[in-house]
This record gives C-alpha cells, sequence and structure tokens, in this order.
C-alpha cells in the first residue's frame, strides 16, 4: 500500500528549523564564541572563519550526511565501517555529548554563568544541587513523552530564547563598548593564520558536529510525525531545514565574536565567556541585566539538554533494548545529574581530550557519507580511512589530556612521538594521515571496483 504523504507549509518548516536550532545552541553555544571574540581581539574575522568552520558547516554536514544517507541516526551512519565499529561510534558519541560531558555542562553552565552570581559563594555547592535536581526533572518530564519534543522545543522554548537573545543583540550594538578592530589580540591570535587555526579549534568544544549525528533520529522521528514517510521525502526536510537552522546560528556566533571584541574596550579578557557575557550585561543593564542573562542560559541550555537526554534514550533502546525508552532517559538524567555536581572544570577539563579523538573519526565519517553516491558506503573505503586518522587522533587525546596523564613519563613519550607528525603544533596532527588514508582508500576503492 503506497504510503501518503502531507505537504509541509512554510509555517511546519520554521518549526522544524526551530526544533534543529534548539537542540544544536546550548550554553557552549553562547559563552566559546564570546569567549574567542576576546582573545582574537582585533583578528576576530580570522578566528570567526575558523570557529564557523567547525561550529556551522561541520554540524550542518553532519546533518545532510544523515539525509543523504537516509539513516536513523549515528549508528546507522557508521554501519558502513562494520557493526561493531557503528555501535561503538554510537555508544562514544552519545556518551560524550550525553551523560559524561555534554549533557551534565548544559546545567553547570546555567547555574555558574546564571544563577551563581545571585548565590552567596558559601552556599554554591547546596546551590548547585538544587538547580540540578530541578533542571534535570525538568529535562526528563520534558522528554518523557517524545511526540511531545517537537512541539516544546520549536514552538514555545526556543522563539522566547531567541526573543531575549536579540534584544541583547539590540541593546549592544545600539551602544557599542569599543572598536572590534581595535581591540587587542592574545599571542596566540597574533595572525591570520594562527587565529583561523585556534578559531578552528574552538569549535570542538560545541561539540554540535558530533550532535549532528547523535540528534539524526530526534530529527527524524520528529518529521515523520509530522506526516512525511518516505526517505527521500525526510531527506529534503531534513536537508532544507538544516542550511537554515544552522544558518541562523552562524549569524549569531558572528554576533557573539564581534560582541566578545568589543567587550575589550571596557573590559580585560574573562577566564571564559560566560563571565564576559555577565559582565557585559551587568554593565548596560545591572541586577535586571544578570536577571535577562540568568533567562537566557536557563532556556537556551534546558532546550539543548532535552535534545541530549531524547536521543541518548532513543538510540541507546534502539541498540541496548532490554531497557526501555524511559528507562534510558531516567539513567542519561540521572548520570548527568552526578556529573554536573563535579562542576564546570572538572568537565571541561577531561572532555577535551575525547573530543580531540571523535572530532577527527566523525569528520572521515560525514566526509564519507556525503560522497555516498561515490564511494557507495564501501567497507575498505570506511576502513583504511578511519585507520589513519584513528592513530594519530588518540596520540591527540592522550597529549591533551589533564597533567596526571599528559605530564606522566607516558604521556610526555606519546607526545614526542605525536610531535613528529605534520601540524603536531596546531593540534591538527590527524589532518595529513586522514588526507592519506582518504587518498588510499579511494585508489584501492577504484581498484577493486574495476576488477569486479
Amino acid at each position: 500500500m503506497e504510503k501518503i504523504e502531507r505537504e509541509l507549509s512554510k509555517k511546519d518548516y520554521f518549526v522544524i528549523s526551530s526544533m534543529l536550532f534548539a537542540l544544536f545552541f546550548g550554553a557552549g553555544n553562547l559563552i566559546f564564541p564570546l569567549h574567542l571574540g576576546q582573545i582574537a581581539g582585533h583578528d576576530w574575522s580570522f578566528a570567526a572563519v575558523g570557529f564557523l568552520v567547525t561550529g556551522v558547516l561541520l554540524p550542518l554536514f553532519s546533518v545532510l550526511a544523515i539525509a543523504l544517507t537516509h539513516s536513523d541516526g549515528v549508528y546507522d551512519i557508521g554501519l558502513p565501517a562494520g557493526a561493531k565499529f557503528a555501535l561503538v561510534f554510537m555508544t562514544l558519541i552519545h556518551l560524550t555529548i550525553g551523560p559524561l560531558f555534554g549533557t551534565p555542562r548544559t546545567a553547570t553552565v546555567s547555574y555558574t554563568v546564571g544563577i551563581a552570581p545571585f548565590v552567596p559563594k558559601q552556599f554554591n555547592q547546596i546551590g548547585l544541587l538544587i538547580f540540578t535536581t530541578l533542571f534535570f526533572i525538568f529535562a526528563y518530564l520534558i522528554a518523557y513523552k517524545e511526540s511531545d519534543i517537537l512541539s516544546a522545543l520549536g514552538k514555545i522554548l526556543n522563539p522566547i530564547f531567541l526573543i531575549l537573545l536579540f534584544l541583547v543583540f539590540f541593546i549592544v550594538f545600539l551602544f557599542p563598548m569599543g572598536d572590534p578592530n581595535a581591540a587587542p589580540a592574545t599571542k596566540a591570535y597574533g595572525s591570520s593564520g594562527l587565529s583561523f587555526i585556534n578559531g578552528f579549534l574552538e569549535g570542538y568544544n560545541t561539540m554540535d558536529a558530533l550532535a549532528g549525528l547523535a540528534f539524526g533520529v530526534t530529527i527524524i522521528t520528529a518529521i515523520r510525525q509530522m506526516g512525511k514517510k518516505e526517505d527521500k521525502s525526510v531527506a529534503i526536510v531534513t536537508a532544507k531545514s538544516g542550511v537554515f537552522s544552522m544558518s541562523a546560528i552562524g549569524l549569531i556566533y558572528v554576533f557573539l565574536i564581534i560582541i566578545g571584541a568589543m567587550s575589550l574596550g571596557r573590559f580585560k579578557v574573562s577566564a571564559d565567556g560566560g563571565i564576559a557575557f555577565s559582565q557585559i550585561v551587568q554593565s548596560y543593564a545591572g541586577i535586571a541585566g544578570q536577571a535577562l542573562l540568568a533567562a537566557l542560559i536557563i532556556l537556551t541550555c534546558i532546550t539543548t539538554a532535552v535534545g541530549l537526554v531524547a536521543a541518548f534514550a532513543q538510540d541507546f533502546h534502539a541498540h541496548y533494548s532490554k531497557l526501555s525508552y524511559h528507562n534510558w532517559l531516567g539513567i542519561s538524567c540521572g548520570a548527568a545529574f552526578l556529573v554536573a555536581n563535579c562542576g564546570l572544570e572538572t568537565i571541561i577539563a577531561w572532555s577535551k581530550p575525547v573530543l580531540m579523538l571523535l572530532y577527527p573519526i566523525a569528520i572521515v565519517v560525514i566526509i564519507l557519507s556525503l560522497g555516498v553516491h561515490i564511494f557507495k558506503k564501501n567497507k575498505t573505503m570506511y576502513v583504511v580511512s578511519l585507520f589513519f586518522t584513528l592513530i594519530p587522533a588518540i596520540l591527540d587525546m592522550i597529549v591533551s589530556m589533564p597533567p596526571v596523564v599528559s605530564q606522566s613519563s607516558f604521556g610526555l613519550a606519546i607526545a614526542h612521538v605525536r610531535n613528529t607528525l605534520p601540524l603536531a603544533g596546531q593540534g591538527l596532527s590527524w589532518v595529513v594521515p586522514m588526507l592519506v588514508g582518504l587518498i588510499l582508500g579511494t585508489i584501492i576503492f577504484k581498484i577493486k571496483a574495476k576488477n569486479s
């Protein structure tokens, strides 16, 4: 029997795009570009280009990869490399952007930036405990009924967030703090090349390229609930909505980077973007500005947290089916609650090395998925490319670990080996091996195709 599909209206596309925006745009997406603007100074434009590559283009490509390969999620997109790889890849990505790092960060950042300034220092730990308890109960309740996620994120929470954010933009650009093109740059951003590379690496912190792969199941489910049944139709809707939502995110990133550079006309470089944001809003509107920032941060964090816990529960239920969606949802929220109370500094310190491992692997998978009509999901192509990329990625991971590992005799020995690779000093030692793997894999693929 032929599937009956309904045509989506412009309003439907707007709601899906709004949901995509809400899923991607979390606390890190507010504070990292703002901080980048401060440390890049007058080189903000080159840093912005690098940041947009990993913060916008890669997430967009990950959504398009889901669409082009007709995948339901991160497991499907890794399947051409083998079922074992796909399962490990899916598990690592969901644990990283989920209960180990990404999801806890949504709660700790929203508390640290939005709520902590109102709480006496001696009560900060108990304040964090109470806030994270309420935060993850709320996230659990919104994500409990899968069919309500689209409505809650796309129609309600995200539009409120955008209105508040653009109110901040309007005031800051109407009464600028300084000239971004005259702002001093830190040493790491002394040239256009360095600014681009460092901006590129800063984009890792958003985790959005990984999130784009993981959110696939949530996105696909929502689109099908709106009446699209055929894989091709779902892919087209995903691609169109992805382009619209990621373009909006890119525009906001540029605004935030410029504001960060402008703020140097009044403030020094802050320890992180959260502190910078707090200083900026308080300088314009005092305690009312801080209250507005708290609302902004909590809104954007809760929307992302809902998407993360839902995607985790959906994919883990699909591949570890002894537990239900609601069981995995509870585990995700509970684990994220525990990690969140370890503190933001601990979360960031241990997330960086994991991102140094997973991002290069995800980039290879995204490239091969975008070329699905050329490479035909060929297993040899995937295995060869991933093998050449994985080795330097593991070395980068060890070198970027906290001092307890990176400064040990083992860590220093690994650093010595890793530093022999091209671009190692820039944190991109995987780039040349990845290109070698892609070229070699293509050659083997072409030879096999010709012989067959």
